[in-house]
């Protein structure tokens, strides 16, 4: 049976760039892969066309006797053992296939050096007070992490002593694993990705590199932080391994809730209470703001709910130089614990206020017209 062009296969042009070719190979690979196509022939047979096909066009020199001698001239390379050998094939198909497949089952990226690893981040919280978050603060913390031994400075070997490379992966820290028409690369099983052993561990880490210790960090919290806002510390996570970099330790605030503010990004709230003459006759009441205490007037005839801003009274923001403001709802309180002199006058006020009608209470007024509308039917 004539075999098909090689460039149909991968539905390519002759002219098609070494980039282009792995690309189509890459997408039919995916396609058509056995593990992908259980029990399906006809897929099986389309992968092994398009591993032919990828074999050689991804080879120049292979490549250059197929454009001019077509299928004939790369049998005869073939038998005769030139055109670079079996083996940059194989090459070349295992590391396309780990390129593709890799995360699938599990192996090691390509990489001619050991291993190293980054430490891991760490995150640790803290709870401010009001005031810690909105002026800031300067807190110390105890982080347990693991820290680079300093006896073997994070080899792991003994002193006078250091890692050797691993006679299995070579120092690769992988080895390629043949399974059926293609290999695998994965971790090797004896270093564990390292490239190198510790022959004499050292007593002080057991050959690990790293222990396990406390250490204090000082932490300056910036104004105007938030809860969930955090604190990056670079390089203070754990320390990392085989020589790779230390991560980074992360400090999350949680602001504590305040007996008086409410707070709401920039903004402040809070409620004052005031006695029933100052909301009739006006007046003026002490407010507590983060700076000290403000006199705040009110204005005669103010009803209950009623809401006074006090501008940059707020939090300045941890992003920003604006500063935001402060909302004081007044609450009118309802006098309690009345002598009988005071339930007297009371009573007196009541008769004098309700003689005059109801102009004395416009909100008391609307709500009776309105209650008596909704049960007689009529919509206003």
């Amino acid at each position: 049976m004539a075999k098909r062009d090689y460039y149909k296969i991968l539905d390519l042009a002759r002219t098609v760039s070494e980039a282009d070719i792995k690309k189509a190979y890459r997408r039919l690979a995916m396609k058509f892969h056995p593990d992908r196509n259980p029990g399906d022939h006809e897929a099986e047979e389309k992968f092994k066309e398009a591993k032919e096909a990828y074999e050689v066009l991804s080879d120049t020199q292979k490549r250059a006797v197929y454009d001019q001698y077509g299928h004939a001239g790369v049998e005869a390379s073939r038998n005769a053992g030139h055109a670079g050998g079996g083996m940059h094939g194989a090459e070349a198909f295992s590391d396309i296939f780990g390129d593709v497949f890799g995360d699938i089952f599990g192996g090691a990226r390509r990489g001619g050096a050991s291993q190293v690893f980054r430490g891991a981040d760490l995150r640790y919280e803290i709870e401010l007070d009001l005031a810690e978050a909105v002026f800031g603060h300067a807190v110390e913390i105890d982080v347990n992490k693991f820290v680079e031994c300093e006896v073997c400075h994070g080899s792991g070997a003994a002193k006078g002593s250091s890692p050797v490379t691993c006679d299995t992966c070579g120092g690769s820290g992988q080895v390629r694993v043949s399974q059926g028409f293609f290999t695998l690369q994965q971790t090797c099983p004896h270093c564990r990705g390292a490239g190198r052993i510790v022959r004499n561990p050292c007593d002080h880490c057991l050959g690990q590199g790293r222990i396990r210790r406390s250490k204090k960090l000082s932490v300056k919290i910036p104004p105007g932080v938030d809860s969930g806002d955090r604190v990056r510390l670079t390089g203070e996570g754990e320390a990392g391994r085989n020589g790779g970099p230390p991560g980074d330790l992360y400090v999350e605030v949680r602001v504590r809730e305040h007996a008086i503010f409410e707070r709401d990004g920039v903004h402040l709230s809070c409620e004052v209470p005031i006695s029933v003459a100052t909301a009739s006759l006006g007046g003026s009441v002490e407010v507590p703001t983060l700076d000290g205490h403000v006199v705040l007037k009110i204005p005669a005839e103010t009803q209950s709910g009623r809401v006074f801003r006090l501008r940059e009274k707020g939090v300045k923001s941890v992003r920003g130089n604006a500063r935001g403001d402060l909302f004081c709802r007044v609450v009118v309180e309802t006098p309690v614990n009345l002598s009988a002199e005071q339930r007297t006058l009371l009573r007196e006020l009541d008769e004098s206020l309700r003689r005059d009608g109801s102009r004395h209470a416009p909100r008391q007024k609307s709500f009776l017209e309105g209650v008596k509308r909704f049960f007689s039917g009529s919509p206003r």
